[in-house]
C-alpha cells in the first residue's frame, strides 16, 4: 500500500498536471521512495514488496513455500488500497484532465488517458516479445542487485537495504524504464488494474497493448528466478540449490538416499 501511494501518487501528480508538477525522472524519484518506505513499514514480515521477489527467495533462499500464497494476496491487496486512495485523493483532477466525471479512458484509446496512472501499459511500437523481454531484463536486474545486498558474505548492506533499494528501484526506471513502464511486480501492476477496472475504465484496461495486461504477471517470475540463478551461479557461496551437486538438479533426478551411518539425506 505504502509503495503505491508514492508510486501512483508521483505518475498522477505529473500526467494530471500535463507536466508541470514533475517529469519522467520526478516518477523515477517516486517510485523509489516508495520502494524504501515500503519496505521499512513492512520490515516485521520481511519486507517482500513483490510476488516474484518472494518466489525466487522460496527457490534459492528457503523462504517456506507454504506462506507464498498469502504474502501474494497480501501484495496484491495491498497494492490495490494504495491504488485506490491514490484515486479518491486526485478524482477531482482526473475529472478535470478527462474531460467529465463519468469519462475514463486508456492510453491507446484517448489522447488524454488517465488509466496509465494506476497501472503500466507499452510503448505502442513495442512487440510482445519486446514487452516480455524488457519486463524480463528489468525484473533479472532487480534480483540480482536484491541478492547482492542481502549476502553479508559480499558487501551487503544490512540496515540501509531500504535505501540501497531506492537507488536500484530509481535506477531501473532510469535507465529502462520508458517500454513498458517497469512493473516487474504482479501484485504493483495487477492489483492497480483491477482496482481501474471497478473504477470504470472498462474493457480496454486487459485489451491496451495488444493484451499487454499479462505481461507484467508473468514475465518478472521468469526475470527473478534467472536474476537469482546468475547471482548464485557467479557470486554467492553461502547455501543454494545452484552450489548443490549438478548445480541442484541432483536433488531432481536423483531419489533421496538416506545414509546408513547418520540418517541423514544426501
Amino acid at each position: 500500500m505504502i509503495m503505491l501511494l508514492f508510486g501512483d501518487g508521483v505518475v498522477a501528480q505529473v500526467v494530471l498536471s500535463n507536466d508541470q508538477k514533475g517529469d519522467y525522472q520526478s516518477i523515477s524519484w517516486g517510485w523509489g521512495l516508495g520502494v524504501m518506505l515500503g519496505v521499512y513499514v513492512s520490515g516485521i514480515s520481511g519486507g517482500h514488496l513483490n510476488p516474484a521477489v518472494t518466489f525466487a527467495s522460496c527457490v534459492f533462499r528457503k523462504f517456506p513455500w507454504r506462506k507464498f500464497p498469502v504474502y501474494m494476496l497480501a501484495q496484491i491487496l495491498g497494492a490495490m488500497c494504495g491504488s485506490a486512495i491514490v484515486y479518491g485523493n486526485y478524482k477531482s483532477a482526473i475529472d478535470a484532465f478527462e474531460g467529465g466525471p463519468n469519462i475514463r479512458t486508456v492510453p491507446g484509446y484517448s489522447d488524454h488517458a488517465s488509466a496509465g496512472i494506476f497501472c503500466t501499459y507499452p510503448a505502442p511500437f513495442m512487440t510482445k516479445t519486446g514487452q516480455f523481454f524488457s519486463e524480463f531484463l528489468a525484473s533479472s536486474i532487480l534480483m540480482f542487485v536484491i541478492f547482492a545486498l542481502k549476502d553479508d558474505k559480499n558487501l551487503g548492506s544490512g540496515p540501509l537495504t531500504p535505501l540501497a533499494l531506492f537507488f536500484l528501484i530509481f535506477g531501473i526506471g532510469a535507465c529502462f524504464g520508458w517500454e513498458t513502464g517497469y512493473a516487474i511486480n504482479l501484485a504493483r501492476d495487477f492489483g492497480p488494474r483491477l482496482v481501474s477496472y471497478f473504477l470504470g475504465y472498462g474493457h480496454e484496461v486487459w485489451a491496451a497493448g495488444n493484451y499487454y495486461f499479462w505481461v507484467p504477471m508473468v514475465a518478472p517470475f521468469f526475470g527473478t528466478t534467472f536474476g537469482g540463478w546468475l547471482y548464485d551461479t557467479f557470486l554467492y557461496t553461502g547455501e543454494s540449490p545452484v552450489n548443490t551437486p549438478w548445480m541442484g538438479l541432483k536433488r531432481l533426478i536423483l531419489p533421496r538416499q538416506v545414509t546408513k551411518a547418520s540418517d541423514e539425506y544426501v
